[in-house]
């Protein structure tokens, strides 16, 4: 029942009945009253009976509820059920608070391509998002429907992926890759994990541009916008075999390696993890955590100065 509604004694909501001669409607309306008194609220199961006078208040509403709705009742009755708050449409309350939800969703993350798990203000907007997506999942009535998706579109033209030819997720990554650059992150920065509401967006990104041909001209220009290109044609590097007498001190292979660790340190300001990678300018990435793994297995096999220039990067074992 509405706030106008709450001033409304139980007397003049009789007297406005009175003159009826439909009983059920006098009844159902001062059932109504009782119950909206005791609950606030007029959002009646439908199987419920409400006590006093075991009237099925539940089933009477739904049945007005429907009537308005049909078009079926005369615009006095309408009026009066309107006043009284009884025709208060549940389903569009229910939307309006997902809205609100939506809203402060997006405001959060840049996108409505929330994952299924997602909640916010108590309300699971992932599962919400992801049935109104689905065939008449907005309802329906194709007036109500067509309104609620201008509500969706005005928060976010892209909320509903799939019309545009890609996946929700697709689109959540590509929206958290626009917020780290719209936060002055760099493009060549953003590699495989570095993260952003959790996901890794840098193994995103790196699968964009190696399967580059795959996607379809919207999203090539979406990301060209954002400074992706696709990834160069990796070049094969020769095999080259070790001296006999094993790696050098200023063996290429050793020297080429360290060069990894360097740029990335330079990078972060820290040395990496074992699962630590870095992009190099050519767009190959290198596992430079696991190459440091492999060093310190080999540590007895390296030479001095070996063992030197990984010290110098700040490896305790290698002093």
């Amino acid at each position: 029942m509405s706030s106008k509604s709450a001033g409304r004694s139980s007397s003049g909501l009789r007297h406005r009945f009175a003159p009826t001669t439909q009983i059920s409607r006098r009844r159902g309306a001062e059932a109504a009253y009782r119950y909206w008194q005791r609950e606030e609220h007029l959002e009646v199961p439908y199987e419920h009976v409400e006590a006093e006078g075991a009237f099925p208040l539940g089933r009477w509403l739904s049945d007005q509820r429907r009537a308005y709705r049909a078009g079926t009742m005369t615009g006095e009755r309408a009026a009066e059920l309107e006043e009284l708050g009884i025709v208060g449409d549940t389903a569009d309350a229910s939307f309006k608070q997902s809205l609100g939800a939506a809203r402060a969703y997006y405001e959060l993350h840049g996108t409505l391509a929330a994952p299924r798990g997602a909640s916010i203000l108590d309300v699971a907007i992932g599962q919400y998002l992801t049935n109104i997506r689905r065939p008449g999942g907005l309802g329906k009535d194709p007036g109500r429907a067509q309104r609620r998706a201008a509500a969706l579109t005005a928060i976010d033209p892209d909320w509903n992926p799939g019309t545009l030819g890609w996946t929700v997720d697709w689109q959540r990554h590509y929206a958290s890759l626009a917020q780290l650059l719209g936060e002055g992150a760099r493009l060549t920065a953003v590699v495989p994990g570095v993260t952003r509401h959790g996901e890794d967006v840098g193994r995103w990104l790196a699968t964009q541009r190696r399967n580059w041909d795959r996607l379809n001209a919207e999203q090539k220009r979406r990301l060209g916008e954002l400074g992706v290109k696709k990834a160069p044609r990796a070049r094969k590097t020769p095999v080259k075999t070790a001296a006999a007498t094993g790696p050098r001190t200023g063996s290429e292979a050793f020297q080429w390696g360290l060069k990894v660790p360097k740029q990335y340190i330079a990078r972060e300001g820290v040395l990496p993890g074992r699962a630590g990678v870095q992009e190099m300018p050519d767009g190959d990435i290198r596992r430079v955590g696991a190459w440091l793994a492999n060093q310190k297995q080999r540590r007895d096999k390296l030479d001095q100065a070996q063992r030197a220039a990984l010290a110098d990067l700040g490896i305790d074992w290698a002093g």
